[in-house]
Formats: structure tokens, C-alpha cells, sequence
């Protein structure tokens, strides 16, 4: 068979960074590791093609070719998938979906032929021996969650590199935490399966072999929820492997709070490559982590653990909401506060929505208070259901938030304490004889183009160039081994920037 997969385009939102991988010549992010993997379970005589509408074109001549149309989705990129979905019908192609966006609304999308539903490891299968059989049906779903021991190293031999800013790797899904607005749980469970050291290191040797050389994020949602696995076999096998080809990756990922409280699995994590990682810190507000599960935040001074994961060598990226019910009058001004005296330079800010599936669309669908469908993009001034603070003092005071702490003179400012910080750190690893690790983040040709982009939009265009200017001349002064990472931030406050001013 010819089977063509496609990956809908996402819009320009905040994690798109769109405005900012011009500079480097990329078209997107990161790869669409689902449909990959599925290439990977799909009989190895079949023909595939892949579409990535976010680094190219869905031609005519694509559609015609192919006996099957897979596609993959989340929320974020519905109104492109249904576009997907008509040429497909319009051309008379039998269509399979799967994917986040059909495992919760499916019933949404009446053209599709069939859906593999929750977790293709157990859902595949069966549609493939139905569909050898000649009487495939129409909806596969299964309430178990496989052992990632089934997952294959996904077909990175589909993707062109080159267009993407980093590669990408799942080792966990699953996270132990309740939080009421999360659609983790309900897509994966509490349970946190995890896959050997021996698959991490095989899909790491995969890319090196493909000739990837750069950053790597490993898209679990909580890379630390078994975190016996993670420091007994999986990082010691991750270091061993970097180390053993020059560090040729940098990573990154997504990780619950607690992570402060461990300082070994910091370390280990830094020797092993890590310098970023996403942090869901949601509100400074206690009595609103604690209505909402997020128990694990409730009870800790925050910016002072955000200050332990950054001093360690990590650069915290911080998710943040407001729309709670229990959120005073005064949480605009004190996310302002938090996030500029935590430090945090990456901090997504967005209205509380609920997904469906989540604990917090039940309770809110029992109230009578959901309004419209989840569009997936928490910072496009939407929100789905009815707020207890009146709508337009929300709308408001979200607003005020982006616009204060991506301003160029506040955005700046903590662009410069980070920095600083890390300077700091690197000074002590030094001074204890454990320089930094090199390799994934080495000068390439892309970053020359980009500094060079950035003098003539950010030094001379932007109205903010003033404080393009000072950042580079503290930075050269101050911490010229940080330089290059001063511009990157100085980038990515363009994107932000950009994102927010056309909402």
C-alpha cells in the first residue's frame, strides 16, 4: 500500500515560535514524533510519505498518490486537520485518524473512515489485521495502557533534519499528579510506564546515525515521575552514551516542581546533557493549586525552588494560568511579580480552559458553565467556559500580564539575572574541575545568519533596540562565554512579542 501520513499545521502561538526560527532558516520545531512512531508499526513492505504541513505543502498529487491517508492531531490544530480531512473525502481516499484530538472528539469528525483511538500500541494492531482481512471497522479504542516496551524507534529516515530546530524522543507517559485542568491523566494514566535504557539509548543512536547533531526534547509530561528509573538506569545510561560520542545532544523537557527537592537528579540530569526544562508552576495563588489538585505546588515557597532547579544548572521555563475561580482581583499583578522576581525569561501565560476528559470540564459541564469548544491554544484571549471574575476583567487583566512581562525593559531584566546566574554556575563548575559540557550546542553556520538577522531586525528595526543593545554590551562585559545564549533570549522576546501584539 501507499499510505501517506499527514501532520496538520499549527497556528502562530506561543510554543510555535515562528517568529523566531526565521532567524535560523527553520520551518518548524520539532518533527511530528506521533505519526513517526506509527510509521515505525506500520507493515515494512507498505510505501510512506510523510506531510508535515508545518515544513510543507499538501499537494493534489500527494492525495492521489495514496491507497491510505493517515493523520494525527491535537486540538491546537483542528481547523488544519479539517481541512486535511475534506481533501482527503473530496478525493475518494479511505482516511485513518488518531491522535489526542480524535481520542477526545472524534464523533466531530463524521469523514473520517476510521479511528485508532488512545494509545496506538494496542489500538494498531487490530485495524491492521482487519484491514488485511478485507473488514476493518470503523472505531478501534482500548482503556488498557500498553507497556512502552511495544513502542518502536520512530522512522526518522521520513523527515527532512534540516527543517527543524530540534529532534524529539518519548521515554515516559503517565504522571502521578491529580491536577483538575490536565488531560495527561485522562490520555495516560497515573501509572508512569516507562521505556528501557536500552530503547532511550537505540532511539539516541538512531539519531546520531541520521546525522543529527543539536538539541534533543524529550516530550514526557512529567520526564521525572518514576524517578527510580530515571536515576538507577535511564540518565547513567544517557550520560554514559553522551559522553562516549562527545555530547553531541543537549536536552530538554517537562518536569514537575519536586524536581527541586532532589539535588542528585538535578546534577545527574546537567552531567547528562539537560539545560532546560518546562515546569508547570501554574499560579502564586495557594488556595487555587489547592482547589485544583495541584497539591504538589501548594505547599512550597516557589520562587525558591524555581531559584534551586536554575542555580543547578537548568533553565526553568515556566507554565502559568489564570482563570480560576479562586483567583483575587490582585493575580494579575502578583503573576507580574513572580515571574519577574523568580527569574523564569520562557513564562507561557495562559486562561484556564478545560479539555474534554479532564476532572475540570466534568465539573465544569455539571455547573452549566461551558460555553464553546477547547481550541486547544491557551493564549488566544479564549476561554471555554464562564469564569467566576467577570469576563472582561479577565480578558483584561491577561492581558496586562503578557504585555508587562514581555515588555523589552522587564523581559531584559530577566534575561540578565539568568544569565548572571548561569555565569555564576559555571565559575563554581569550573573552579571544582568539572567543566561544561560542549557539543549539542556548538557555533553552526545558522547561528552566524542569525546574529547577523538579529543586528539588522532587533539593532536597528525593532522599537525595542535599545534594549538589544544593552543586553549585548552587558553580556560581552559581563559573560561574553553567554553571548550567543544573550541573543537566543533576545529572539525569543521578538516571538514573544510579536505572538501577543497580534492577538
Amino acid at each position: 500500500m501507499n499510505v501517506l501520513l499527514v501532520y496538520p499545521q499549527y497556528p502562530d502561538t506561543f510554543w510555535s515560535f515562528k517568529h523566531a526560527i526565521r532567524f535560523i532558516s527553520k520551518k518548524s520545531v520539532y518533527p511530528p514524533l506521533g505519526l513517526l512512531t506509527i510509521a515505525a508499526m506500520l507493515p515494512r513492505e507498505w510505501k510512506l510519505k510523510l506531510i508535515d504541513l508545518n515544513v510543507q505543502s499538501l499537494r493534489d498529487r500527494h492525495i492521489e498518490w495514496a491507497d491510505l491517508v493517515c493523520i494525527s492531531a491535537m486540538a491546537v490544530q483542528t481547523r488544519s486537520a479539517r481541512e486535511v480531512i475534506r481533501r482527503t473525502s473530496a478525493a475518494g481516499k479511505r482516511m485513518v485518524a488518531g491522535g489526542p484530538l480524535f481520542t477526545e472528539s472524534h464523533e466531530e469528525f463524521p469523514q473520517v473512515d476510521h479511528f485508532i483511538l488512545n494509545e496506538a500500541e494496542t489500538t494498531l494492531p487490530p485495524f491492521l489485521n482487519d484491514l488485511r482481512q478485507g473488514h476493518p471497522l470503523r472505531i478501534y479504542a482500548e482503556k488498557d495502557f500498553p507497556d512502552l516496551s511495544l513502542t518502536p524507534s520512530p522512522r526518522w529516515d521520513l523527515v527532512n533534519m534540516k527543517k527543524y530546530v530540534s529532534m524529539n524522543l518519548q521515554y515516559s507517559r503517565g504522571c502521578p499528579f491529580n491536577c483538575e485542568f490536565c488531560s495527561v491523566t485522562a490520555l495516560f494514566g497515573h501509572r508512569v510506564r516507562t521505556k528501557t535504557a536500552a530503547q532511550v539509548v537505540m532511539e539516541l543512536d538512531a539519531l546520531y546515525l541520521q546525522g543529527w547533531r543539536g538539541g534533543v526534547f524529550f516530550v514526557d509530561d512529567n520526564f521525572i515521575g518514576n524517578r527510580g528509573a530515571l536515576k538507577k538506569r535511564v540518565l547513567p545510561a544517557i550520560i554514559q552514551w553522551n559522553e562516549a560520542h562527545r555530547n553531541p545532544f543537549s536536552f530538554n523537557t517537562e518536569a514537575s516542581l519536586n524536581l527541586a527537592d532532589d539535588p542528585e537528579l538535578m546534577a545527574m540530569m546537567v552531567r547528562a546533557g539537560f539545560d532546560q526544562v518546562f515546569v508547570g508552576i501554574e499560579t502564586p495563588e495557594k488556595s487555587c493549586l489547592e482547589a485544583c489538585g495541584k497539591t504538589q505546588n501548594a505547599c512550597r515557597d516557589l520562587t525558591a525552588s524555581v531559584k534551586r532547579i536554575q542555580s543547578s544548572g537548568l533553565e526553568v521555563m515556566g507554565g502559568f494560568i489564570v482563570g480560576f475561580d479562586n483567583d483575587p482581583p490582585s493575580i494579575f499583578h502578583r503573576q507580574i511579580e513572580f515571574i519577574q522576581k523568580s527569574g523564569i525569561i520562557t513564562a507561557m501565560v495562559g486562561l484556564l480552559n478545560a479539555p474534554r476528559n479532564t476532572r475540570l470540564y466534568q465539573r465544569l459541564k455539571k455547573e452549566n458553565r461551558i460555553i464553546k469548544g477547547f481550541t486547544g491554544d491557551n493564549t488566544d484571549f479564549s476561554i471555554n467556559f464562564q469564569p467566576k471574575m467577570d469576563m472582561g476583567d479577565l480578558l483584561r487583566g491577561y492581558r496586562r500580564i503578557v504585555e508587562s512581562i514581555y515588555a523589552c525593559k522587564p523581559y531584559t531584566q530577566r534575561v540578565m539575572a539568568f544569565l548572571r546566574q548561569k555565569s555564576l554556575h559555571l565559575k563554581a563548575l569550573r573552579r571544582a574541575g568539572k567543566p561544561p559540557l560542549r557539543g549539542g550546542m556548538q557555533l553552526r553556520f545558522c547561528h552566524i545568519k542569525a546574529a547577523i538577522r538579529a543586528f539588522f531586525v532587533l539593532g536597528i528595526r525593532d522599537s525595542g533596540r535599545k534594549y538589544y543593545w544593552k543586553l549585548c554590551i552587558w553580556s560581552l562585559f559581563r559573560c561574553p562565554r553567554l553571548f550567543p545564549q544573550a541573543i537566543t533570549f533576545a529572539i525569543y522576546g521578538f516571538h514573544f512579542r510579536r505572538v501577543f501584539h497580534a492577538r
